[in-house]
């Protein structure tokens, strides 16, 4: 006999994903370079590896994490999100008319499909026409059912992999750490909300230091 192992909210977890837009099956998000590359979508600057998270710390999207609530190790699952619980329904609003002339002003030639970033927002042009051009600042996602293959790798119990996994998404990347009779020593300045979060989620660390290098 084995122990079932269950996952709970606060669970460090490793996962390996794709995320599909359900009604064409085409492939947006993966961790494994293998189906980036057959899929036409590889960008040789992402790291395709297997993911860690902490469930309901909003490391991914949160109706996957609240999904992975009550699933087992090594099994892979099937999850399917409607546009309201994945990256929203299509806002109206969000399809603007933008003037010829501001493009210009950039030195920008829109062109149907082309991502650009306006005044800080990020948009798709949907249209072009005579002076004016109508770009969507919805997700690109949004409006969409999709889909996530899912496998929980295995569960994080390693008092450092957890830290560090923490500090990574806050993009505190190798940093040193020590742990010694409950304590962390960092050699780096971190943030107290950082360092909360690590007193929340690693109840076994009680009190941190930090070491300017």
């Amino acid at each position: 006999m084995f122990n079932l192992i269950i996952m709970k909210k606060n669970d460090f977890i490793e996962i390996e994903y794709t995320l599909k837009i359900k009604d064409t099956s085409k492939v947006v998000d993966t961790t494994s370079e293998k189906i980036a590359k057959e899929n036409d979508i590889f960008n040789p600057q992402e790291k395709y590896t297997p993911k860690i998270i902490c469930i309901g710390q909003e490391q991914i999207l949160p109706s996957l994490e609240k999904e992975l609530e009550g699933k087992e190790l090594n099994k892979e699952y099937t999850i399917i999100l409607p546009p309201e619980e994945a990256f929203g329904k299509k806002n109206p609003k969000l399809l603007q008319l933008v003037s010829m002339s501001h493009f210009k002003s950039q030195n920008i030639n829109p062109y149907p499909g082309l991502h650009i970033n306006l005044d800080n927002a990020m948009g798709i042009v949907r249209t072009v026409s005579p002076g004016r051009v109508i770009v969507d600042f919805n997700h690109p996602l949004s409006g969409r059912t999709i889909e996530y293959k899912v496998k929980i790798l295995r569960k994080i119990t390693d008092t450092k992999e957890q830290v560090t996994s923490i500090l990574d998404s806050y993009h505190q990347h190798n940093l040193k750490l020590k742990i010694e009779n409950s304590e962390l020593t960092i050699k780096k300045e971190i943030d107290k909300e950082i360092q909360k979060k690590i007193l929340e989620l690693v109840p076994i660390i009680k009190k941190i230091n930090v070491v300017k290098e």
